[in-house]
């Protein structure tokens, strides 16, 4: 059965940077796409930003200039890079992946992980 892993997620201060990867059990190649979702209090999930077998990807515009997704292959993971965190982008991250360009709904999830950004 597919797993998704996620880590990396904890406290930082408004302003700075924090990295979450995602681990997969076996090959993501047969991911066509891989992506990143969050939950903040209160509010429905979210899509952060998606990457396709390939290298294209796409953001939220609320972390456009502000998060890199890239996914690695040879290690099975895929990352977010957040700079320039602010404390709206405190949630749980959901790493999230499907084998079909085709569509938009994920089929398979992690756990989720936190992130808090403090003022």
């Amino acid at each position: 059965q597919v797993q998704l892993v996620e880590s990396g997620g904890g406290l930082v201060q408004a302003g700075g940077s924090l990295r979450l990867s995602c681990a997969a059990s076996g090959s993501i190649f047969s991911f066509n796409v891989m992506g990143w979702y969050r939950q903040a209090p209160g509010k429905q999930r979210e899509l952060v930003a998606t990457i396709i077998s390939g290298g294209s990807s796409n953001y939220a515009d609320s972390v456009k200039g502000r998060f890199t997704i890239s996914r690695d292959d040879a290690e099975n993971t895929v990352s977010l890079q957040m700079n320039s965190l602010k404390p709206e982008d405190t949630a749980v991250y959901y790493c999230a992946a499907k084998h079909s360009r085709i569509g938009t709904l994920m089929d398979y999830w992690g756990k989720g992980i936190l992130v808090t950004v403090s003022s």
